[in-house]
């Protein structure tokens, strides 16, 4: 276990003794417990930026209900159980199990006689692997018709007391730079210890396959708007990167059925004048034609599945032989669709550094509830807290990572990317914050990581230098030298563990 975790764990377990019998001992018992648990991500956006969708991609499953209008009006949390089950969680602190039913693939849960405004939120419970290391929380839409549904979303993202934010991270669906989407991003990002920040929150492009209409080229016009999204000073300052995704795209090629592939497979036959001629437009291509045999009905369902984008890259990759079986297929639009490099950013941006981001949230929580625990208790616990926050060397790291996106510390054009990639921006692994191939050798690997301290202390105790920079500058250094002393060890382990096997 991290030992800044364990740090955390400890002045919990303090707190929690010396709390015995008052009003704080469950709610920090609530806060050890969520050291425990898998990274919290939330899902935020506008209305209709296709949040729900992408979080039945993010699972393979289509659990969220993603029907015209306005699906989500509760805050719904995805996380991993042993079985199948949903609990409501009312305002006044009681819970309930609620029955839900699954006929038409999404979740259908029954509130029975408790009102919308009466539940504070959704647990659903769901066995799937891809909710082992992640729980997924899927929020209403900002600057909603409902002002009602809007607050519900600010509340559980930007709480309006000292309260720590719930989520450890947030991924921001927009459609566009609107100003909607970055007054709301402003409002939740803060200098408080644990709420969100550009360290833990993803800005995506979403429904980027839909630029252009729909054209072939959709996602690659996607890929350079977000590429100059994420030089924007103002979307920097509020996410570690902009990506394009077609949430649509990857929601159906995690859960393609052979039915619709084989329908895929009817088009892909057809003369390509005939096909060429109806995907003209959804409306032609849902038409009534005698060319071709497959119902509009069934026509219909595939935009609704694939959309006018995802029916023209699928028929030419059948037609050509690329995808011949549901699986290839949808391994082919899942490419497409953007969700890989998510999975990759969430892994490597998010849970690489989940004992980071947990610990700083569990902090937060335990200062706000020593300001109503027993005076002594918190005279003699708040030291504690403000010498772990200082002192923990990973809260250093996000520090210098967020004063460095805010425009706080001047660079210049290669120092600042080599900042973020040493202090794990693109992955936690030495050769990932080298900027080195992974296969890289073990004599190029601390070759390179000498030659960064090096230029960095002396970056740092340049009499030019302002204070923030030689800052910044010393936190580099001692996480290359971390880094280095790690991987020393392990060289050292696996000469160790070679010259047994040869005595072997």
């Amino acid at each position: 276990m991290d030992e800044l975790v364990v740090q955390v764990r400890r002045l919990i377990d303090q707190a929690v003794e010396r709390c015995r019998g008052s009003v704080v001992e469950s709610q920090l018992l609530a806060v050890r417990q969520r050291l425990d648990e898998p990274l919290r991500v939330a899902i935020a956006g506008r209305v209709k930026a296709g949040k729900s969708t992408l979080l039945n991609a993010l699972v393979g499953e289509q659990l969220a209900p993603t029907d015209a209008g306005e699906c989500t009006k509760i805050v719904t949390w995805y996380q991993h159980g042993p079985t199948y089950r949903a609990t409501l969680e009312l305002v006044d602190g009681s819970t309930r199990q609620a029955p839900f039913s699954r006929e038409s693939g999404a979740i259908d849960i029954d509130l029975g006689d408790a009102a919308v405004a009466d539940v504070e939120r959704i647990v659903v419970e769901w066995p799937s692997q891809r909710l082992v290391d992640l729980t997924l929380i899927d929020t209403p839409g900002v600057a909603s018709i409902n002002t009602e549904l809007s607050q519900r979303a600010l509340r559980f993202l930007a709480p309006d007391d000292e309260s720590p934010m719930e989520a450890d991270a947030v991924v921001y669906l927009m459609r566009h730079m609107h100003a909607d989407d970055l007054s709301f991003l402003e409002s939740f990002h803060d200098d408080e210890l644990a709420n969100a920040s550009p360290v833990n929150a993803i800005g995506l492009l979403s429904r980027a396959d839909e630029v252009g209409v729909g054209r072939p080229n959709a996602m690659r016009v996607a890929e350079r708007i977000a590429t100059r999204y994420r030089s924007d000073p103002k979307l920097r300052k509020l996410c570690q990167t902009v990506r394009p995704i077609g949430g649509l795209l990857a929601e159906t090629a995690t859960t393609l059925t052979q039915d619709e592939f084989q329908a895929m497979e009817e088009l892909a036959a057809l003369d390509r004048k005939v096909i060429e001629a109806m995907m003209l437009s959804a409306d032609r291509f849902a038409a009534e034609s005698s060319d071709c045999d497959l119902p509009p009905l069934v026509r219909r369902h595939l935009l609704d599945r694939f959309g006018l984008y995802g029916v023209r890259v699928a028929l030419p990759m059948i037609r050509q032989g690329r995808a011949d079986s549901a699986g290839a297929l949808a391994e082919a639009l899942e490419a497409k669709s953007g969700i890989i490099g998510l999975r990759e950013d969430l892994l490597e941006r998010f849970a690489s550094r989940r004992d980071v981001l947990q610990a700083r949230s569990a902090l937060l929580a335990v200062r706000r509830l020593l300001a109503i625990a027993p005076p002594d208790v918190a005279r003699d616990l708040l030291p504690e807290v403000e010498r772990i926050r200082s002192g923990a060397h990973a809260f250093a790291e996000l520090q210098v990572l967020n004063d460095y996106r805010r425009g706080w510390l001047e660079f210049d054009e290669s120092d600042g990317p080599e900042l973020e990639r040493l202090l794990g921006g693109d992955g936690s692994e030495p050769t990932a914050r080298l900027g080195l191939p992974p296969e890289a050798d073990r004599a190029e690997v601390r070759a390179e990581l000498l030659r960064v301290i090096d230029k960095w202390r002396r970056k740092g105790e340049h009499p030019l230098s302002s204070r923030e920079v030689s800052n910044a500058a010393t936190v580099l250094v001692r996480t290359c030298e971390g880094t280095l002393a790690g991987f020393d060890e392990r060289e050292k382990e696996h000469r160790g563990g070679g010259t047994s096997t040869e005595a072997n």
